[in-house]
C-alpha cells in the first residue's frame, strides 16, 4: 500500500514530512535523484527521460500512485507522461494542483469557465525550467481570470539548499525578490513554486513583507493527496514498506536528509 514521492534531490523532503504526518498509515517510498540534482537547468526531454526512469523504479518498490514532489518535473514532463506514457493501472500527479486550488478557491473537477478572483498580483518563485515551461500560468488561465503572475527564476537557490549552504541561499532569496519586486513592486501573495523552497519559507516571507501571503506546497499537497486517495483507495499499491530511495551518494544524501528533517533518515542506493 506504499505511495511513491519522487523529487530531484531533498525538497520534496517538506512534501514527504508532511504527507507522513497526514497518512501516518501509509507507507511513502520517497526516490530523490540527487545525482542529477538540480532539474531546474536541464532541457524538457532531460528532465523527462530522468522523471520516467524514477517513476519506473517506484513502480517496482509498489507504488502504484507517484507524487512529482519536483516542481519542474511537474511542469516539463508530466503533461507528456499522462497523454502518451502512464499505463492505465497506474498515476502519477505534479504539485501544481493543490496550488492553484488554494489560489482560486475552487476544485481541480469544478469545470465551469475561468472566474476573477479575489488575488490579482502573484510573484511565482521558482526553477528556470519551470518558469521557461510557462505551466502554472496555462493551469492558473483555466480557472482564473485577470490575474497577473510576474514569474522569478531563482537560479542557485537549490544548488545551495542541496549543498547545505543556508547563508548562501537565504542571500539569493533575498536577491531574488528584491529583482522580482522590481517588476512586481506589491504581489498580494507568493507560490514557492520549489519544494526546496519551504526551508527558506521566513527568509521569502520577510524579504517580502507580512502583507503578502506565502503559498508553500508541503500541507497543501497532504491534503490533496488525503482527499485523492479516498475517493481512489485503489490506487494505493502493494508496497508495504517505507524507503529511501537515491542515485547520490546514499551516506552523503541520508546525512543531509536527517539534518533537514531532524529525524533519522537513511538512503540506500536506487
Amino acid at each position: 500500500m506504499a505511495v511513491g514521492i519522487f523529487d530531484s534531490g531533498l525538497g520534496g523532503l517538506t512534501v514527504l514530512d508532511a504527507v507522513t504526518k497526514r497518512l501516518p498509515d501509509v507507507p511513502f517510498v520517497y526516490f530523490g535523484d540527487n545525482s542529477h540534482a538540480p532539474y531546474g537547468v536541464r532541457d524538457a526531454d532531460d528532465v523527462y527521460n530522468l522523471t520516467t526512469a524514477a517513476v519506473e523504479r517506484m513502480w517496482e518498490a509498489g507504488c502504484d500512485l507517484v507524487i512529482l514532489a519536483c516542481n519542474t518535473a511537474s511542469a516539463a514532463a508530466l503533461r507528456r507522461m499522462q497523454e502518451s506514457w502512464i499505463p492505465s493501472d497506474k498515476r502519477v500527479l505534479g504539485v501544481f494542483v493543490p496550488l492553484i486550488e488554494a489560489l482560486t478557491e475552487r476544485s481541480w473537477g469544478d469545470n465551469s469557465p475561468p472566474r476573477e478572483v479575489e488575488v490579482k498580483h502573484v510573484a511565482l518563485f521558482a526553477t528556470p525550467a519551470t518558469v521557461a515551461s510557462r505551466a502554472f500560468q496555462r493551469e492558473l488561465a483555466f480557472r482564473a481570470i485577470g490575474v497577473d503572475v510576474e514569474a522569478q527564476a531563482c537560479g542557485g537557490v537549490v544548488d545551495a539548499i542541496e549543498d547545505g549552504d543556508m547563508i548562501l541561499a537565504e542571500a539569493l532569496v533575498r536577491s531574488h525578490v528584491d529583482a522580482l519586486q522590481r517588476k512586481m513592486p506589491d504581489p498580494q501573495a507568493a507560490i514557492l513554486g520549489c519544494t526546496h523552497y519551504p526551508l527558506m519559507h521566513d527568509t521569502f516571507q520577510d524579504a517580502l513583507g507580512q502583507d503578502v501571503k506565502v503559498y508553500s506546497q508541503a500541507n497543501l499537497v497532504a491534503e490533496s493527496l488525503a482527499d485523492y486517495l479516498q475517493r481512489h483507495p485503489k490506487m494505493i499499491g502493494e508496497g508495504t514498506d517505507s524507503m529511501f530511495l537515491t542515485t547520490g551518494d546514499p551516506a552523503k544524501v541520508s546525512n543531509r536528509a536527517t539534518q533537514f528533517l531532524r529525524r533519522k533518515i537513511t538512503f540506500q542506493k536506487a
